[in-house]
């Protein structure tokens, strides 16, 4: 058996998240779909990151195993050729049998993407969170500080988290505005349930003014989530990259940006 690693891109939109369920489309069931019909036999998935129903990815990384030959190219246009238009296949590498794309990853980054204007955008409708008030950046990124390096994250977490520890490092946080867009991005070695889109909704709510800078370090000491903000809408949240290993030869994460053109 040959063991080949994705890259893989999605508009979650109109996706009830990754993972495979019996009578709701998910990305994890059109892809493998769209592998098994270039392998000519069933695919199964592994992902790095079970994304949520609403939320996007720029670089999910999964894995299957195959007893058929092809080239990555032949993995790519073939899959996307049997995928809808709002998923693609980036690239195809074969990997080592001990490869995992859950498990060997050191690192994932996500983005939340925020459209911070008065008016609505009527194009990134479902790939961005609309917040009319004015959202002082700084603040945000003031606040973010506090949660960087290895915590509890219990305040973070959503109730129906299914993580056997809350602890999670977080190597980099930044908030960064780009005119009328606010970016919001985390590395972290693992996230919990929800994590990304409650730190979200709590910085959102210290850049609009609703509560102080000091608040971030408060909730996360607290490790209650019932102090904390409410969780931030899945449209914003891409997963934007996956860390591992040089040795495994894998695609370094592009440089494009996540903002809308």
């Amino acid at each position: 058996m040959t063991r080949v690693a994705v890259g893989i891109e999605y508009d979650g939109s109109a996706y009830a998240g990754w993972q495979a369920q019996a009578s709701l489309p998910t990305v994890q069931q059109v892809t493998e779909r769209a592998l098994g019909a270039v392998a000519a036999e069933p695919v199964s998935l592994v992902a790095a990151g079970r994304t949520d129903a609403g939320v996007h990815a720029c670089g999910q990384v999964a894995h299957f195993d195959t007893g058929v030959d092809r080239r990555a190219r032949s993995w790519i246009l073939g899959a996307n050729t049997e995928l809808p238009r709002d998923v693609s296949v980036s690239w195809a590498r074969t990997v080592p049998a001990h490869f995992h794309a859950r498990y060997s990853a050191e690192a994932r980054t996500y983005h939340y993407l925020i459209a911070n204007r008065l008016a609505r955008f009527a194009l990134a409708a479902s790939r961005a969170v609309w917040v009319h008030r004015p959202l002082d950046h700084e603040r945000m990124a003031a606040a973010a500080r506090a949660l960087e390096g290895e915590h509890d994250f219990s305040a973070f977490r959503a109730a129906e988290c299914q993580a056997r520890s809350p602890i999670r490092r977080i190597e980099r946080i930044e908030v960064e505005r780009h005119g009328e867009w606010i970016v919001i991005a985390v590395t972290a070695n693992a996230f919990l349930h929800h994590m990304m889109r409650n730190i979200a909704g709590l910085l959102i709510e210290i850049g609009k003014g609703e509560a102080p800078i000091g608040w971030a370090a408060e909730v996360l000491a607290e490790r209650d989530r019932r102090r904390n903000a409410a969780t931030a809408p899945a449209a914003g949240l891409y997963l934007r990259s996956v860390r591992y290993p040089g040795a495994f030869g894998l695609p370094a994460a592009r440089a494009a940006a996540v903002l809308p053109a």
